[in-house]
């Protein structure tokens, strides 16, 4: 797939999600927005789409890299823990740090969803059977784990209704002023550009990665860091996107091979263009009511997820 075929279809449906929503606003109206108008755009509808394109990219991408740093094509933030361990973080944020602002909240989901990735990749590093569905299943035991741990003290501190709007991903409540921290994802993308060859050779063993003189462990912890910050900061955002991470690169590593830089961009496109795809999907399906993005995702994730599982052996996944 051409890059120029993902651009065109991200400015298509990206122009589509402008204009699709209970507000009447068409490219008609551009050059003569009412004051309604310009609130609807301005403050709503501009700030939602770049937010569903950040989301999309960076949670890619995460995908990409954990996959490439744990060797195995079904590791995501939804299978090694790091989508619950972030979740965990924001709900211990809110129990001891009742005034914590946004950012101060993202700094404590990062650091657990840091611990929860490390954590994973050690039970990995002790696992002799690693096949490639038996470490996701792992991974998701213990996501569930963590998740329990959540729930329990969520129940403890009358926070149960907070903890279950991270665990659905939503974009209708994207606003000017309240989406902005996801911007933190730019700059860390970029940097997983530059280190891309660096994750490629870590990727293929510690051995070899030592042998051709690269700092494993170094660009290991840069792998993981930059996973859980992304995650913390979509997750306190946005909330939960089910099997982004997970399917995207796997499509992109079909046609386009296992080389992290080459596969990058077109990662990041395919990951926006998908979820442009499925909330446009959810605003339409049974409007002027909205489906919450986690369960459109959810949904064709899902399908996507299986239909790999059946043709992992053709595909080498």
């Amino acid at each position: 797939m051409k890059i120029r075929y993902l651009v065109l279809a991200l400015v298509v449906l990206s122009i589509a999600s402008v204009f699709i929503g209970v507000s009447e606003v068409t490219p008609k109206d551009i050059f003569s927005l009412t004051e309604a108008q310009q609130q609807v755009l301005f403050v709503s509808r501009i700030p939602r789409l770049f937010s569903i394109i950040i989301a999309g990219m960076s949670m890619s991408i995460v995908g990409l890299i954990m996959q490439q740093l744990s060797r195995n094509k079904f590791v995501s933030p939804t299978t090694a823990g790091t989508l619950d361990a972030a979740r965990l973080g924001i709900l211990v944020s809110m129990m001891v740090f009742t005034a914590a602002s946004p950012f101060q909240k993202m700094l404590v989901s990062f650091a657990f969803a840091l611990l929860g990735t490390i954590v994973f990749m050690k039970i990995l590093s002790k696992i002799k059977f690693k096949d490639a569905i038996f470490i996701p299943l792992i991974g998701l035991m213990f996501g569930n784990i963590i998740s329990s741990i959540s729930t329990f003290f969520a129940y403890q501190n009358d926070l149960i209704q907070n903890m279950a709007s991270w665990m659905q991903g939503d974009f209708s409540m994207i606003m000017s002023g309240n989406y902005e921290l996801m911007f933190v994802s730019v700059p860390i993308l970029i940097l997983a550009y530059i280190y891309a060859n660096k994750f490629t050779i870590a990727g293929m063993g510690e051995d070899f990665s030592k042998n051709l003189g690269l700092n494993y462990r170094q660009v290991v912890n840069l792998g993981l860091i930059i996973s859980a910050l992304v995650t913390a900061s979509v997750v306190l955002s946005v909330g939960v996107i089910p099997f982004l991470g997970l399917i995207i690169p796997n499509i992109v590593t079909i046609y386009q091979g296992d080389h992290l830089k080459k596969s990058l961009i077109h990662t990041a496109l395919l990951g926006a263009v998908f979820v442009l795809f499925c909330d446009i999907i959810g605003r339409v399906i049974i409007y002027p009511y909205e489906i919450p993005i986690s369960l459109t995702v959810g949904v064709i994730g899902s399908g996507i997820f299986i239909y790999l599982l059946l043709r992992r052996k053709k595909y080498g996944l």
